[in-house]
This record gives structure tokens, C-alpha cells and sequence, in this order.
């Protein structure tokens, strides 16, 4: 199979939130026509090698449904996953569009509200197991505040951290094995938000009664909005054994969410992302979490799926020529100087190395002295991601 044709083995999954998104923005409606659940996954399935459909749990039944029309709902989407061969791949819960919802969800001033939120994530989780989701993704889409004086954030945590453990332990009981993935988000909606980046929640997590249950989400758009580095925070929890579940898309940093087709905007970025995933054998979904353009038709719409998927493979194969160039690998060669003597020497604490260490002499002229060529490095990076030879 050519290495740029998408397969159900990439793992390359949509939500129905995204190709199903209708091209409403906050400054205007609808540029097209509203789909339900089992025409969005008939739409995936003329995409070609997607391998799963995610959703909130209102994407899929609205929250005001009746039971009736919640079982015709999911009656007509079982019946388009089978005729397509699409997987349910990851569930979620909306516990931020709902106005009960304005003060954030497990993070609410009112017991009531961070009840119902409960309530509402089990049933949520209840109907991801009944589809065959083992990722749930919790994305805190109103917890924060715009004002401090309106909440203790030590506390606010905290009643963050007793949902989560209560669902895991929800989670545990119904025998539903589920991941949990942890989404963070620097900014929007509220004025601040709580546990803005990866690092935050990698910093909760060790904190839960379950921590080997939950990981995180981490989503492109939600760390270069900010500015941040998003290939280091992925790097992050891949060193922590974290990385869950990830969102693709793309985003200019300091504009609102704009969920652009994967490695539209920042190309470089996203090669050197995709070769992180790829070096360290990433396994797990790689979830487009993104919109076509409000001027797509429902043709432009399949584009923009079969786009986010190539664009990654074309990365994939970028990464690959990078690995094997031979003036990448002559140059990573003078950058890279290696001494085994002195890693062992410095990889794990004794007094007997501390004390051989603090004898050493180093000639810091020669060391500063030495070259690093990252500008022709980073040249031929860009040559490879250009095409040249």
C-alpha cells in the first residue's frame, strides 16, 4: 500500500464535532446544513482509511432527548458504524455548553452543580462503553473563573481532583477499563482558566487515588494559542508514560481557537511533532480535532478529512528521509559528542562519582569553542520538508 494512503492502522480518528461541524463561528450561523450522528460517520466512511469516530456524549444524544428518540439515535448510529466499519474510538462528556455549566462543572461554587456534573460524566462514560470507547477525555471547558476573588484555586482543585477520583473508582466498579486523557487549555473560554497546560495536569495526576488510570490530551491548538511549545509538552508526557490520547489540528499563536486542518499553519512544527510521535513509536490515536473552513461544502468537508490524514503521512515519510540524510546524520554527529565515561559518571549518583566529578578540570574556552552548527541543520530541515534533494 503507498505509504501516503491513510489505513484503519494509522489509527487516524475524526469526532463528530469536527466533520460534522456545520461552519457556525461566534460571528455567524451555519454555512451547512446540520448532520445527525450515523450521516457524519456514512460522510467518514467516504473519507477512506479512518480508523474511528469519537463524541460527546450530546453529540451523539442531545442533552434534552427523549428516551425514545435517544434509542433511535443510537439505533441509526450502530447501524452506520457497521456499514462503514468505523470504530468508536474515544467518548467524552460536554460539561461546558450547557448554561448550568457557567461557572464550570467540577470546579462550580455549587455542590449541586459539581453533583449533576458527576451524574452527567457516568452516564456519559456508560454510553462510551456501550459503543466500545477505552479513552475518556476530560476536558475542563469552563473551569476557571474571571475573577479570583470568585474562587479558592487550591480548592477548586481539589474538588477537581475528588471527581476525578470518584469516576475512576466509577470506572473500576462497572469493569469498563477505560483511559482516562486529561485536556488542558491556557485560555478560553473563561478569563483564566485552571490547569492551562499539559504540565499542569501531569502535575495533578501523580495526586489521584488512581494515577495509573489517567493521563493527558494533549491538543496543538491549546498550547501554540499561548505561544508555547506544543512538541515539548507531548514530549513531556511521553517521558512521564502519559500520552494517553492527542488532538492534531493547527493554530496561529494569539488567536482564538481556530482548529485549522493538521500542519496548515505551521508546517515545521508539525514535522518535528510527527517525528517525536513516530521516533518514540507512539501507539495510540491520532485524533484530528479540527474544522474545515466555514466556506467548505460537504464536498470540501471530505477534503479537509482526507488532508489532515496525508498531511500526517507526508510528515511520517518527511521524518523518515530526516532519520537516514546523510548530511542530517553528518551533522548531528559533530553536535551530538558523546562520552560514555562520563554519562555512566553522571547517570546515577554516588559519593565516589561526586567526588571523581569535583576533581575534574574542564577548559571552558574549548568547550564554548566547540561547533554547533544548528543553522545548516535546521536549513536542510527545511530543504527536506521542501522537497529538495
Amino acid at each position: 500500500m503507498n505509504s501516503l494512503s491513510p489505513s484503519p492502522r494509522d489509527k487516524f480518528t475524526f469526532g463528530l464535532w469536527t466533520v460534522g461541524n456545520p461552519g457556525r463561528d461566534p460571528f455567524g450561523g451555519p454555512t451547512r446544513p446540520m448532520l445527525t450522528p450515523a450521516e457524519i460517520v456514512d460522510l467518514l466512511g467516504e473519507v477512506n482509511g479512518v480508523h474511528g469516530v469519537n463524541f460527546h456524549d450530546n453529540d451523539l444524544v442531545p442533552i434534552d432527548a427523549s428516551a425514545r428518540e435517544a434509542e433511535q439515535i443510537k439505533t441509526d448510529f450502530r447501524k452506520a458504524l457497521r456499514r462503514t466499519g468505523i470504530k468508536v474510538a474515544m467518548a467524552t462528556t460536554n460539561l461546558f455548553t450547557d448554561p448550568v455549566f457557567k461557572d464550570g462543572a467540577f470546579t462550580s461554587n455549587d455542590a449541586e452543580v459539581r453533583a449533576y456534573a458527576i451524574q452527567k460524566t457516568m452516564r456519559a462514560m456508560d454510553l462510551g462503553a456501550e459503543f466500545g470507547a477505552r479513552i475518556y477525555v476530560f476536558w475542563g471547558g469552563r473551569e476557571g473563573a474571571e475573577t479570583d476573588g470568585a474562587k479558592d484555586p487550591v480548592q477548586a482543585e481539589a474538588r477537581f481532583r475528588h471527581a476525578l477520583n470518584f469516576l475512576c473508582a466509577y470506572n473500576l466498579d462497572r469493569g469498563y477499563r477505560m483511559k482516562f486523557a486529561l485536556e488542558a487549555k491556557p485560555n478560553e473560554p473563561r478569563g483564566h482558566m485552571y490547569f492551562a497546560t499539559t504540565g499542569h495536569f501531569l502535575a495533578l495526576i501523580p495526586t489521584l487515588d488512581h494515577p495509573d488510570m489517567v493521563g493527558v490530551n494533549p491538543e496543538v491548538a491549546h498550547e501554540h494559542m499561548a505561544g508555547l511549545n506544543f512538541t515539548h509538552a507531548v514530549a513531556a508526557a511521553l517521558s512521564a508514560g502519559k500520552l494517553f490520547h492527542i488532538d492534531l489540528n493547527d493554530q496561529e499563536p494569539g488567536r482564538y481557537d481556530q482548529d485549522y486542518r493538521f500542519g496548515s499553519a505551521n508546517p515545521k512544527q508539525a514535522f518535528f511533532l510527527v517525528k517525536l510521535l513516530e521516533d518514540h513509536r507512539y501507539d495510540g490515536f491520532r485524533h484530528f480535532d479540527a474544522h474545515a473552513y466555514r466556506t467548505a461544502d460537504r464536498a470540501d468537508v471530505i477534503e479537509f478529512a482526507r488532508g489532515c490524514m496525508r498531511m500526517y503521512l507526508i510528515l511520517r515519510e518527511k521524518a523518515r528521509l530526516w532519520n537516514k540524510d546523510r548530511e542530517v546524520r553528518r551533522l548531528l554527529k559533530v553536535i551530538h559528542r558523546h562520552d560514555r565515561a562520563l554519562e555512566r559518571l553522571t547517570t546515577g549518583y554516588s559519593a565516589r562519582a561526586a567526588s571523581r566529578l569535583l576533581a575534574m578540570d574542564f577548559d571552558r574556552a574549548e568547550l564554548a569553542a566547540r561547533e554547533l552548527p544548528y543553522e545548516r541543520l535546521d536549513q536542510r530541515t527545511i530543504e527536506i520538508l521542501m522537497g529538495m534533494k
